[in-house]
């Protein structure tokens, strides 16, 4: 994906980031996310939910009852590709992330990806406008 010339926002910004965290789950998993959708929620938490993530080994790990070892490696490799994650979230918002975390569970199948980006500045004019 090509950076944007400017920060994107609204609608844009939650496609731009659901194309992203899809894009990284194919190219490191081998295979798209069955689902994917990013809200923004308060102007500054950006979360993307990820359902059917899991590939053909890892589901086969659940049925065998080895959820923790599905669990322990997936949080490993999260933890490792946080940066590249948060360069993409902050490349396409113009905003810095203040703290990143990412969760999955097995019933149902989701991954999610939560990111708390720097409060928006209030430009001058339009504050001093919103106090009158």
């Amino acid at each position: 994906m090509l950076a944007p010339d400017a920060p994107l926002e609204g609608d844009r910004l939650l496609t731009a980031v659901t194309d992203s965290m899809v894009s990284f789950h194919q190219r490191y998993h081998q295979r798209a996310p069955v689902s994917a959708k990013t809200l923004l929620l308060g102007g500054e938490l950006l979360v993307c939910v990820l359902g059917g993530v899991y590939t053909d080994v890892e589901k086969t790990m659940i049925e065998l009852q080895r959820s923790a070892a599905v669990h322990e490696t997936r949080s490993a490799f999260q933890n490792a590709m946080q940066g590249k994650l948060i360069a993409a979230v902050e490349r396409l918002s113009g905003r810095d992330v203040l703290s990143f975390t990412s969760t999955h569970h097995v019933g149902p199948d989701i991954e999610i990806e939560l990111f708390m980006l720097e409060a928006t500045p209030v430009h001058p004019v339009a504050w001093a406008a919103s106090q009158n």
